[in-house]
């Protein structure tokens, strides 16, 4: 059904923020969003400004046979937030964030980025658990669970919420806390956007400080097997402030770096310590006992500036695509994998294609994350030890289907490894990726709760979880 001036009226009517259609002053901006392969363009863009804005627009879009985008930080790869012909519920004018030091709670309006959240929490020397780029959504992060520097000590962003605010599919609104709707505080910790569109979040906090500690020691990917395994093998032991990361790819003109190793490809080891950056310094021994690097990054910096670091490296300006892996193991040939990033072998930058290879990381888990039982939220695989993802970054369209098809092939040479998925790192996958996100008997919970909470799959634009069919 199309959207008449009449329609559109009736919506802005009582409705406190804008309402945006094609050829509007700043239509065209808020349409655009992370990943510049997305060019599609809504019938209608509802700019919220509280959550009587949102359940309005939730109606309207029902009335209307809309297809809904809910846009919160629009870093979804697939640009699922804007509807073609549709409905995107833009949350971003909601971004406040109020903080409470003496209990240690944040109250999240659903469009605030993860830099609102961290700027007006760091003052008291607090955090919880968020992403590692700052104009990342709060919303979709948490929802779809929410890894962090933070997530090996204080569990993941959805295990520090205390209560939701929630726009459901009628375009009521309720609350769901562990007594209050139970069943659908269980849903929102790790289902991702499939139940309503959530207004706020409540999240404990932790004292965590201001500082922080980089650690990251550079080697040739043929030299690097074995460091990496090595490295593979500290994780289990590593105190829980630390998250051990790994890399490789290309590297660009990075100060970090001499200008020697720039362009070329390499691999790193190392990890991320939120704390005193002496007492981080101390697992540096271990790691520089693996081998000698050609380089070493070894940065004191604020927490502030950690989560803002790649910032920059992940701006809106690029086309992009990524694929991801859990592994509750990640044995030596999967390490030979992993630096063969898709091709033949590890001097793979010789060959014709090389341009096309993406970069990969590694992050552990572990930790607070593991101690929660699974079946305690919809997030699923609580005993994954590294999550991987394969991330291609390009700019020009010609390119397209070549970097795709290299990342395909990439994530493909890992997946006889791998054990299952992280749902915020699915991308085109369908239905058969968010099988690989829950398992079996945790999907069937989650379809149940969609049969109650969203029964005509209005929220359908996401990694979705369709309703039972009816007669």
């Amino acid at each position: 059904m199309g959207t008449s001036h009449v329609d559109v009226a009736a919506l802005q009517d009582g409705f406190a923020g804008r309402v945006l259609l094609p050829g509007d002053d700043g239509y065209d901006r808020h349409r655009s969003v992370w990943n510049a392969m997305v060019d599609r363009r809504p019938a209608v863009i509802a700019r919220c400004a509280g959550r009587d804005d949102v359940a309005a627009a939730v109606r309207f879009g029902r009335d209307h046979g809309l297809d809904i985008g809910v846009l919160c930080g629009g870093h979804s790869i697939l640009g699922l937030p804007v509807a073609e012909g549709g409905l995107m519920i833009d949350l971003s004018p909601m971004d406040a964030v109020r903080v409470d030091p003496a209990a240690r709670r944040a109250w999240v309006q659903g469009g605030a980025l993860l830099g609102a959240l961290d700027r007006a929490t760091q003052p008291y020397g607090l955090a919880t658990t968020a992403g590692n780029v700052s104009h990342t959504g709060v919303g979709g992060l948490t929802l779809g669970g929410g890894m962090g520097w933070l997530a090996r000590r204080y569990g993941l962003s959805c295990d520090n919420v205390a209560s939701f605010e929630m726009v459901t599919a009628d375009g009521a609104v309720v609350r769901a806390d562990a007594t209050e709707n139970a069943d659908l505080f269980w849903g929102l910790r790790g289902g991702g956007g499939n139940f309503g569109v959530v207004t706020e979040f409540e999240f404990r906090l932790h004292q965590v400080g201001t500082q922080a500690l980089l650690v990251d020691l550079y080697f040739p990917p043929e030299d690097a097997a074995g460091v990496l395994s090595g490295w593979r093998d500290l994780i289990g032991d590593a105190p829980r402030s630390a998250t051990f990361t790994a890399w490789v790819g290309r590297t660009e003109d990075w100060p970090h770096l001499p200008p020697a190793l720039h362009d070329r490809p390499l691999a790193a080891v190392g990890y991320v310590w939120v704390g005193d950056p002496d007492e981080g310094r101390r697992l540096l021994p271990a790691l520089r006992d693996l081998g000698s690097p050609v380089a070493e990054h070894v940065r004191d910096l604020s927490y502030l500036d950690l989560q803002t670091m790649d910032d920059t490296v992940e701006g809106h300006r690029h086309r992009r695509y990524w694929k991801g892996h859990y592994f509750g193991e990640f044995p030596d040939d999967a390490v030979r994998a992993f630096l063969a990033r898709g091709a033949a072998d590890t001097d793979a930058d010789t060959d014709a294609d090389a341009a096309c290879l993406p970069a990969a990381g590694l992050q552990a888990y572990g930790g607070a994350i593991a101690d929660v039982a699974d079946d305690e939220t919809a997030f699923s695989h609580r005993g994954t030890l590294v999550e991987f993802v394969a991330a291609a970054r390009w700019s020009d369209p010609a390119e397209d289907a070549d970097r795709m098809a290299a990342a395909r092939r990439y994530a493909a040479s890992l997946e006889p490894f791998a054990a299952g998925v992280y749902v915020n790192a699915l991308t085109d996958e369908g239905e058969p990726g968010v099988r690989r996100a829950y398992p079996r008997e945790k999907l069937a919970r989650l379809t149940a709760l969609k049969n109650r909470w969203d029964p005509d799959n209005v929220f359908r634009l996401n990694h979705n979880i369709p309703p039972t069919a009816r007669d």
